[in-house]
């Protein structure tokens, strides 16, 4: 592992420790648990990470080591999936999703964790739960959004906008024991107790009530100054702040986009999601929306099909690059709400456009209207003219452009990988010894 990362080990600690790190999702849940593990690495730790191999390369080139989840087919099968985007069918795909993975989460730790290893893993990782509760492995949960974690202090935004925080407090729980019986609990727990009962353990029941958050620690990537805690959470909740990973030690911007970047007024970025594969209207409706507004944009996706043919030379195709080099030159933001994009706008200082669909998006929507910093728009109502209006009046606001300027602020002040692997650390019961360097810093 020293001579991947490039570091010398010489007078590291020697209660160097075995850490599996465990991620489900798209590139926004893989870049977090990647930007924790090269936190670890560079104290002296070994660190792999378990994931799809569609994200092998990615966490090779970061210098961890990389343990098999399914196939790249599998990612493709939910990737294709539009259900997966639907505001009220996108959770019970994602929940099938997590049912198929249990076996293989849970073999995978089996196969490649001994009683030195310290687990954790990302919000869907159910398998890695039944494996530390059946081999007594010490385990974190780690939730990348302020919706994983119940409180009836302030009610969540839920998929399709639905707001409970109106009740009176003594109607929350009967709230979330609706929820939980005849929603939550059905989508995953019948398959989920199936193979409990294979293993042994008993059943579980209302898995979001707390079950499903790491039987040692669970960390709240995200701050408190873009969700305070909740004086009701768990005991074992802490939150570390956001983790900016975003391959940016792998990855510069391309020299002639940063040329075509500077050479004029700031361009307007458009992005409805790495694991998006059907935003062929999102990009249209950019396109029109910047001539409208008579403003360039930058469209983000690695789908090339998605993006319109004969693109007017004020707009550029870009199919990736690391938002902390290319957000600092755009104005604004319009994109799908996924929690890493928006930690990624907020550091940036930009007024985010957020078009929610489904899981957390809502949530995280609702979060930076109240913190002043963005304004939401609905799937349908995404139209040229309705875009370049909110475009407008956000760009316009001296109040909005003040919010960006202070959560920036907070933003850039975050070391959600440090706090993290300090948590992870004190689960695992070692020190970090001397800090080794590897290339970047990621907070």
């Amino acid at each position: 592992m020293g001579d991947v990362l490039g570091i010398n080990m010489a007078g590291i600690a020697k209660d160097v420790t075995d850490f599996l790190l465990i991620a489900i999702g798209s590139h926004g849940d893989v870049h977090p648990v990647v930007g924790i593990g090269r936190e670890l690495a560079s104290r002296g730790h070994r660190v792999r990470v378990m994931a799809s191999p569609w994200f092998e390369e990615l966490i090779l080139k970061a210098g961890l080591g990389f343990v098999k989840l399914g196939t790249r087919e599998d990612y493709l099968q939910v990737m294709n999936n539009p259900d997966v985007w639907h505001r009220m069918r996108g959770p019970q795909t994602i929940m099938e999703m997590v049912g198929r993975s249990l076996k293989q989460v849970y073999e995978g730790v089996i196969d490649h964790a001994d009683k030195k290893t310290c687990l954790a893993a990302s919000s869907l990782a159910l398998g890695a739960i039944c494996a530390s509760e059946k081999h007594g492995f010490p385990m974190a949960t780690l939730h990348l959004s302020p919706i994983c974690i119940r409180s009836r202090e302030i009610m969540p935004v839920l998929p399709g906008g639905v707001n409970a925080n109106w009740l009176p407090r003594f109607m929350r729980d009967k709230f979330w024991e609706g929820a939980d019986r005849w929603f939550i609990d059905p989508m995953i727990c019948p398959t989920l107790n199936t193979f409990r009962r294979e293993l042994g353990l008993p059943e579980v029941r209302r898995i979001q009530n707390g079950w499903w958050h790491g039987p040692g620690m669970t960390l709240g990537l995200w701050s408190e100054w873009f969700f305070p805690r909740p004086s009701d959470y768990p005991d074992q909740v802490r939150l570390t702040g956001f983790v900016h990973y975003d391959e940016s030690d792998q990855q510069s911007l391309d020299p002639s986009l940063e040329e075509w970047l500077n050479e004029a007024d700031k361009p307007i970025a458009f992005t409805p999601g790495s694991a998006m594969a059907f935003g062929e209207h999102f990009f249209r409706t950019a396109v029109q929306a910047c001539v409208r507004l008579g403003r360039r944009g930058v469209l983000l996706t690695r789908q090339d099909h998605q993006i319109p043919r004969d693109l007017p030379r004020t707009v550029r195709h870009v199919r990736f690059a690391p938002f902390s080099q290319l957000l600092p030159h755009c104005a604004a933001l319009v994109y799908h709400g996924g929690i890493g994009t928006t930690a990624q706008g907020l550091k940036a200082g930009l007024p985010l456009l957020i078009m929610p669909m489904s899981h957390d998006q809502f949530d995280n929507a609702a979060i930076c209207c109240r913190l002043g910093v963005g304004d939401r728009i609905g799937v349908k109502g995404l139209t040229p003219r309705r875009v370049a209006q909110k475009l407008s009046q956000l760009l316009d606001s001296h109040e909005v452009m003040r919010s960006c300027g202070r959560v920036s602020g907070w933003a850039r002040s975050d070391r959600g990988a440090v706090t993290a692997a300090d948590g992870l650390e004190e689960l695992a019961g070692v020190g970090s010894g001397q800090k080794v360097s590897i290339a970047g810093s990621f907070g």
